[in-house]
């Protein structure tokens, strides 16, 4: 019953940011499926209380199996807890605890004085991967980043001459998409908006709660008034990081359009001033899409959380070819970022190999 408490759960994706994402099925003292919910953010009613108003009278005596530890304090709604003991439940089976300081062990040990048996550890490791951004984002104090790459077998991103469209095939873009989807911000660098003028909009038809944000790396704030996301910036929250050297008349133009013009300290290269702005503004996923030079940096600075790579049977050559993977890189194979809980799947013809960076040094 805990992986469909994740089932419900993961139906909210895109609709409960920055909240959590919460499942709960209930079932009967004698074995029945009597109840279930998933929690929407706009709906405020919280998954447990879904699932016991199905239940009624059923949930007494029963279990409750729920895909993140039940809050115990009075926020947008009385606590989950309190919903749990007046129906009755006698026993609650939950993967995870919530890493919210508000919440953190504090449901549990509320059940535990009722009396009320507590299980965790079951599917653990799914219920993290599912709520990993919102977990990352309360103990790091900072949005989740996944890079995403578009790369050759020989790893490049685009010929001598540029030419890049369409690197990956069909199913891998749309894929991407999903991805989009799954967060709350796309990022790019300048150079991206200048060589290809996208959109960067979510054009699947999943419904989503915010709209996805835009976020722009563009030091000297140069990128044309006639782009896109500058041009559409009044429909589509777009946010352009640049230094604090651009003149105010610059800085007027872009906001004149509707886009949100920041400074940062050092520039946009300052990248954990970047998150630690996005982090004010409620972002939890960042998905990064911005070319070799800004996955680069990304990595170099240490702040890459998931990385996902859609490799095409394609054979670029060249040494004037631009690699997938700019920036400083690793000067030795002990300093390279090393993958883990690698997963990879086959879009069409593509191969999709995603994974957790770890920084460490090869094991000799």
């Amino acid at each position: 019953m805990t992986e469909r408490a994740l089932e419900l759960a993961a139906l909210g994706v895109g609709q409960v940011s920055p909240g959590p994402l919460v499942g709960c099925v209930v079932v009967s003292a004698e074995g029945d499926v009597v109840g279930e919910g998933t929690y929407f953010y706009e709906g405020v009613t919280h998954a447990e209380v879904i699932a016991l108003s199905e239940a009624g009278a059923s949930a007494q005596n029963g279990t409750a199996y729920i895909s993140l530890e039940p809050h115990s304090h009075h926020g947008k709604t009385p606590p989950c807890t309190e919903a749990l003991i007046r129906a009755g439940i006698r026993r609650v089976v939950v993967p995870i605890e919530d890493p919210n300081p508000l919440v953190s062990g504090k449901g549990f040990e509320l059940l535990c004085e009722e009396g009320i048996e507590v299980v965790t550890g079951i599917r653990k490791e799914e219920a993290e991967c599912l709520n990993e951004k919102f977990i990352h984002w309360h103990r790091n104090g900072r949005p989740f980043v996944h890079l995403k790459i578009a790369s050759s077998l020989d790893g490049k991103c685009a010929t001598r001459t540029g030419d890049s469209k369409w690197i990956t095939g069909k199913e891998s873009r749309e894929i991407g998409q999903t991805l989009r989807h799954d967060h709350d911000a796309i990022l790019v660098g300048k150079r991206t908006i200048e060589k290809d003028d996208p959109s960067l909009t979510y054009r699947g038809g999943n419904t989503r709660r915010r709209p996805l944000q835009r976020i722009i790396l563009d030091t000297d704030l140069s990128i044309s008034p006639e782009s896109k996301v500058v041009k559409t910036a009044d429909e589509t929250p777009t946010v352009i990081f640049c230094s604090s050297s651009v003149e105010s008349e610059r800085r007027q133009l872009f906001a004149d359009f509707g886009v949100d013009v920041l400074e940062i300290d050092g520039g946009p290269r300052n990248l954990p001033a970047v998150m630690e702005a996005l982090y004010s503004r409620d972002i939890q996923g960042v998905l990064v899409e911005g070319g070799p030079t800004v996955t680069g940096e990304f990595l170099d600075q240490g702040i890459a959380d998931k990385l996902s790579i859609f490799v095409a049977p394609l054979v670029i050559g060249g040494t004037e070819s631009l690699a997938s993977v700019g920036g400083h890189g690793a000067g030795s194979l002990s300093e390279a970022w090393r993958l883990e809980r690698v997963s990879v799947r086959q879009n069409g013809d593509d191969l999709e190999v995603t994974g957790y960076p770890v920084a460490t040094r090869v094991k000799e």
